[in-house]
């Protein structure tokens, strides 16, 4: 199976690109967003204690769209690892 996208037809192409194009300007348009919540959820570290991550695994799963839900985890990952 190749990933060069020159080996791909132009509509599966295209519609690569349009997906790419719309996560993109998801990104752009959420990130501050996504890194509030994010500080939001690992500023409840201390006060939730042994529960914190179960209770995050419970807020991400609330959060919409998906993809929105994954930059979120991705920021609180980053906040964990600066810890």
């Amino acid at each position: 199976m190749s990933f060069n996208l020159a080996n791909k037809p132009l509509a599966e192409r295209a519609a690569l690109e349009d997906e790419k194009s719309r996560l993109y300007e998801l990104w752009q348009s959420n990130l501050g967003k996504a890194k509030a919540d994010a500080a939001r959820l690992f500023g409840e570290r201390a006060k939730r204690k042994g529960k914190w991550s179960q209770w995050v695994r419970s807020e991400l799963d609330d959060m919409s769209p998906p993809e929105y839900a994954n930059m979120v985890r991705s920021e609180v990952n980053r906040l964990m690892a600066a810890k």
